[in-house]
């Protein structure tokens, strides 16, 4: 199996997208990650639901969970405020890191290196040449696992 093989269509949003319209998209789909595009269409960074939600949550909640049991329901309502008029890039992490790119003739193995390597659940398969970079589409680890698993002789 090589990546363009395992390569399946997947959702992404550019680094100037609404940060609303990206958490809504994640949920819609029940995406684990949205990969993010750059201006010009390659892949910049992926963006966990789970940084998502930590944008969601106030940081004195995040530094003490216990004091979420006095947010009244109320105001717990209204937590997705915090990604009104937002972009994508503001919630990227400062540290975040590339995205894991596969070759299009990268094996399975390769691929799940990457994967594990980057501790990520997606990569991105990605066609270079010298004058573009063309996104061909994503393996996630969900689909990676069932490929693997679909083959396995245990």
């Amino acid at each position: 199996m090589r990546a363009r093989d395992l390569a399946v269509e997947y959702e992404t949003v550019g680094v100037d997208s609404d940060a609303l319209d990206a958490a809504r998209l994640m949920a819609e789909h029940r995406l684990p990650a949205l990969l993010v595009l750059d201006k010009r269409g390659a892949p910049k960074a992926i963006l966990p639901a789970s940084q998502m939600i930590k944008i969601l949550v106030p940081g004195y909640v995040v530094e003490d969970p216990t004091l979420a049991a006095v947010v009244d329901e109320r105001h717990a309502d209204r937590l997705c405020e915090a990604l009104a008029g937002r972009k994508v890039r503001d919630c990227l992490s400062k540290t975040v890191p590339p995205p894991a790119i596969a070759a299009p003739d990268d094996t399975a193995l390769e691929v799940a290196a990457q994967m594990a390597q980057a501790r990520s659940p997606l990569v991105a398969v990605v066609d270079k040449d010298r004058s573009a970079t063309r996104l061909l589409g994503v393996i996630t680890a969900s689909h990676l696992l069932e490929r693997l698993l679909a083959v396995a002789t245990c």
